[in-house]
């Protein structure tokens, strides 16, 4: 199932986007696609109804996928050619670090240059979404803990995230930041997460292009890593790494500016697009 949240930003509605590509609503079947709906037993009751919904007519654009966000886990340097053009090692663990809730944006939202801004730089992303809570999850227990999958952009000033002071946070958490979607696909119908294609390009210049299959640790060991320091609930979120061909890594380096078109795209997991606006 594709699941999304439609309508005005601030006031989104549950659907789910059909075998046709039509939208339907899931409004009176659950009041968002978020906590216990991204469980087993959820994800089951709304496939028991999918084909019944009443088609959606009007669309005004979807918001983030996933509603009541607890947390954005980033993974770092999780692409072996990634850490090749920063010219770093492999890392032998993954690395983490948090993205701020208030950063969640929709597939189609403008991206908003902090104040100050001077290398606001892009990283097209898998994201893991979380359906059944777990701590201490066992490695070949990890994919029953999660409840799809959605397109990511981890978004980073990175002045900000290097030479402020440190704690990398900081340029990762500006709002908008962190746009979602535009839906959720859930577990059973992406056949390997492993084998999926990520290309981003700004003003229609390819940037990014690369597959899934060279990450470092695969979704399995990120979820059971990641549950070994904090417990994982419904609707968590964690963004797997990005491939080589960020603006960071370019010779000179490129980053965005006022103006600025960046589009997306994951196989099965849709696409988006952002322009870039200054903070006002």
């Amino acid at each position: 199932m594709r699941l999304v949240r439609y309508g005005a930003k601030g006031s989104e509605q549950p659907g789910l986007i059909d075998a046709a590509g039509n939208l339907r609503s899931l409004v009176g079947v659950c009041d968002d696609v978020g906590g216990d709906v991204l469980t087993s037993s959820g994800l089951e009751r709304i496939e028991k109804v999918s084909s019944d919904l009443p088609l959606v007519e009007a669309r005004t654009g979807f918001g983030p996928p996933v509603a009541g966000v607890g947390k954005i886990i980033g993974v770092g340097l999780n692409y072996r050619d990634h850490a090749a053009e920063c010219r770093l090692p492999l890392p032998t663990e993954p690395t983490l670090f948090l993205k701020a809730t208030s950063a969640l944006a929709g597939p189609n939202d403008p991206l908003v240059m902090p104040r100050g801004a001077q290398s606001v730089d892009w990283e097209i992303e898998l994201g893991v979404v979380i359906g059944t809570a777990g701590v201490y999850i066992a490695e070949p227990d990890a994919m029953q803990h999660v409840a799809g999958y959605c397109l990511g952009i981890d978004f980073s000033e990175r002045e900000f995230q290097f030479q402020r002071g440190g704690q990398g946070f900081k340029g990762k958490s500006a709002d908008s930041f962190a746009p979602l979607g535009p839906w959720l696909v859930t577990r059973d119908d992406i056949t390997d997460p492993h084998r999926l294609t990520l290309r981003l390009s700004v003003n229609d210049v390819e940037r990014q292009h690369g597959t899934t299959a060279d990450m470092i640790f695969s979704v399995p060991q990120l979820v059971s890593y990641v549950s070994q320091f904090m417990s994982l609930q419904p609707g968590d979120v964690i963004l797997t790494g990005t491939p080589a061909g960020v603006g960071m890594g370019q010779d000179p380096k490129v980053y965005l500016q006022p103006g600025d078109d960046v589009t997306a795209t994951i196989d099965g997991l849709g696409a988006q697009r952002h322009r870039v606006v200054a903070a006002g």
